[in-house]
């Protein structure tokens, strides 16, 4: 087993930010094939890309021979976890929370390899919670807890700081509810490893106490730092708002142009944490992208890796075709489904009829902002529709010449466009 490799990549990459006992860590993973989990709570239908980190974290354990659980947290969902939060979170029914954890388990179900020795499982926690008797939860869990130890956790605490905040009772005990998942699965698959973001850190401490209590074995705690922009600006959010996983709330198109548009800065952070490229690959990019930055070389292999991850090759293809044809004006070379990305999220676009005039058209598109300025940029030979220069400023849309019958690509200059759509 390949343990300096798994703990010299890990450290390499970025992904240590606290380890609860290095050495002991590196001669249990060094003893044989382990068994690894990491906790995802269902808060929307969709992850974000704050959560490739641990997700990928999970794949790279695998790949060194180690057996990971994804575990969903149906139960843990319905409460609510205080960590990085500043108010208390609004309760989901069971309904939509049982909605999202499937949700999920199909979304995951790309990332880690489920078939062969080392093969991934996946858990939802409400499978042991739900008909937990609330005397025996307390008898058997919460008598193991201290309330003074609780509330000087850092989530806890920051709560109980902030004027006019606080923390419910429901919010309180979740802490006991992520160490029972770690007892139970150290219990049902031998897992004596726990990692998650460096905000989970008091909680999965709790865990290995509990373990440590109920089975007499130590278990071992890894969070990986929680990823943030060289500028300060938050991460995984772009101008229309988080960047999903989901395809359909955030487009291949829009994925691919978030990681393509990563600052210089913080490229290198960004290649380690969230491909698979070697530290050497990993250097010669960086080497790159200081001597010659305005190639991005970067960035596009940043953004190629990434796309192909979470979308696969088709989509990556797809994503590089709209970027191409966008830069060079052809949209010729577009096709039906990539035209629907840009209309999805993409580009500002429009929904009209036929007959709508062109100057109007482009002030509801948000092209200009105001019919003035839309002639005199017609006037001025500033406009193209479908890569074709437009000359007459009271021409009316007619979709008979749309790109598949019902698009326009209107192109202000080099850089700026708007999509027309014909409504249905």
């Amino acid at each position: 087993m390949e343990t300096h490799g798994l703990m010299h990549e890990l450290r390499w990459r970025g992904l240590i930010s606290q380890l609860s006992n290095p050495t002991g860590l590196e001669e249990y993973l060094g003893g044989g094939s382990r068994t690894v989990y990491c906790g995802f709570d269902p808060t929307a239908d969709s992850l974000h890309i704050g959560s490739l980190v641990p997700l990928l974290a999970l794949k790279r354990f695998q790949l060194q021979g180690h057996k990971p659980i994804l575990l969903l947290g149906g139960a843990t969902g319905l409460i609510g976890d205080p960590a990085g939060r500043d108010d208390e979170r609004n309760l989901n029914t069971p309904n939509v929370v049982g909605s999202w954890v499937e949700s999920l388990r199909a979304q995951v179900d790309r990332f880690l390899d489920f078939d062969g020795e080392h093969s991934a499982v996946i858990c939802n926690n409400l499978d042991w919670t739900e008909k937990l008797n609330v005397v025996s939860f307390l008898r058997d869990i919460g008598k193991h807890f201290s309330v003074n130890g609780m509330i000087q956790r850092e989530s806890v605490k920051a709560r109980l700081d902030r004027e006019g905040q606080g923390i419910s009772y429901t919010e309180f005990s979740y802490m006991l509810l992520q160490a029972m998942d770690f007892l139970e699965l150290a219990l049902r698959q031998d897992c004596l490893i726990q990692i998650g973001g460096s905000d989970q850190w008091g909680n999965i401490v709790s865990g290995i106490d509990l373990v440590r209590r109920h089975v007499g074995k130590e278990a071992f705690a890894l969070t990986m730092p929680l990823v943030t922009k060289s500028d300060g600006a938050k991460f995984g959010k772009s101008a229309s708002g988080a960047i999903w996983l989901d395809p359909q709330k955030t487009s291949p198109y829009s994925f691919y142009q978030f990681w393509l548009n990563t600052a210089d800065a913080d490229v290198e952070s960004f290649l380690k944490l969230f491909t698979f490229l070697t530290e050497d690959e990993v250097v010669a990019l960086v080497r790159e992208t200081v001597d010659h930055p305005e190639l991005r070389g970067g960035q596009r292999k940043l953004a190629q890796e990434v796309t192909l991850l979470v979308h696969g090759d088709k989509a990556l293809k797809s994503a590089e075709r709209i970027s191409e044809c966008l830069f060079a004006g052809e949209v010729t070379g577009l096709q039906e489904a990539d035209l629907a990305q840009l209309q999805q999220d993409g580009l500002p676009s429009t929904i009209c009829e036929s007959g709508v005039g062109l100057l109007t058209a482009m002030v509801e598109a948000s092209l200009v902002k105001s019919t003035g300025e839309a002639r005199n940029l017609i006037e001025g030979n500033g406009i193209k529709i479908n890569g074709e220069p437009v000359t007459d400023s009271r021409m009316k849309i007619s979709f008979d010449q749309a790109l598949f019958g019902r698009f326009y690509l209107i192109r202000r200059g080099k850089k700026q466009y708007c999509l027309l759509v014909c409504v249905t």
